[in-house]
């Protein structure tokens, strides 16, 4: 136990106890940005996080429940990392059994296949992939409506569960199993439009790149939240440097009560570390596209997962 009136020995014990886990960036002081409390333990905690690489509203997110921790505990332990929602400001869990949850969706959604177009989504369907995404990008509403409406169709008999990404509005004329919005997308919708979504009996996932963007998917009560990027990827620019295993790990526990997919960089040779984080659901982007034989490599990313589960 470390004295709770020195948030330079807090820092330094959390630091000690998970640098290894995390890979403290630095053993000297760094730069925490503001302080929003004189709470020594908020003070050393934020101080260690930034040392362990986590960014700003990271750092701020894991300081705040490492001392509302303590507060609910009675005692500062530098090993035991954050991990309990209501340390967080989350609401009571399991998130399905609020009253404003989202539809629920399969705790294990298995290989979720995100993909360019209706064509794509129907041969992955048909190879028995459990879960696709349609990521249909195109300024025309009339195109994207057709792309989304064939992408419905595609699925109808297959048994794959199939979200659309971004187009809310016009999943719910089609039909869609589900919606995934990104964080700045989930942002921008009105109480009145995450309630459209809810009452139309679409599942929503929601992408999180952080333990402040999980709080704030979490205050909706989606169907799954989605982690990451796991590792390195050229897909997109992403905010926050690669996540890792570890905090991937940390994450999972966390939300604990929700679908998780891990997603980003993720192929077949870090597939067994990443499940096991306990994610039930892992995301891919262009190892089916790019490959060879998508079919052939679906079904052995399909087994490698059903032999992690058992």
């Amino acid at each position: 136990m470390t004295a709770l009136n020195d948030h330079r020995a807090v820092a330094h014990a959390i630091v000690a106890a998970h640098g290894l886990r995390f890979g403290a960036i630095t053993a000297a002081a760094v730069s925490a940005g503001s302080f929003s409390s004189d709470d020594p333990v908020y003070r050393g905690a934020k101080q260690a996080c930034a040392a362990l690489g986590f960014i700003e509203i990271d750092a701020e997110c894991l300081a705040l429940a490492w001392q509302a921790q303590t507060v609910r505990t009675g005692a500062f332990e530098a090993s035991q990392w954050p991990e309990t929602p209501a340390d967080f400001g989350m609401r009571a869990f399991p998130p399905n059994a609020r009253d404003d949850a989202f539809a629920p969706c399969p705790e294990r959604l298995g290989l979720y296949a995100v993909l360019p177009d209706a064509q794509w989504v129907g041969r992955m369907a048909r190879a028995g992939v459990p879960t696709v995404q349609l990521r249909f990008k195109s300024d025309d509403a009339a195109i994207v409506e057709r792309e989304v409406q064939a992408a419905v169709d595609a699925v109808r008999g297959t048994g794959a569960l199939l979200f659309i990404n971004d187009h809310w509005q016009t999943a719910i004329a089609a039909g869609a199993y589900g919606v995934h919005l990104g964080q700045e997308d989930l942002d921008a919708l009105s109480p009145a439009q995450v309630r459209q979504i809810r009452d139309a009996g679409l599942r929503l996932g929601v992408s999180t790149h952080g333990y402040a963007e999980m709080v704030r998917a979490d205050a909706v009560s989606p169907s799954y939240i989605a982690m990451g990027a796991v590792y390195p990827t050229t897909l997109k620019k992403m905010a926050t440097a690669p996540q890792g295993v570890a905090r991937l790990a940390a994450y999972a526990r966390l939300l604990r009560g929700y679908p998780q997919v891990g997603i980003g960089g993720i192929d077949a040779v870090r597939l067994p570390e990443v499940l096991a984080t306990g994610v039930g659901s892992v995301a891919v982007v262009r190892a089916l596209v790019t490959a060879d034989n998508p079919e052939a490599t679906a079904a052995q990313w399909m087994a490698a997962m059903s032999a992690a589960a058992a």
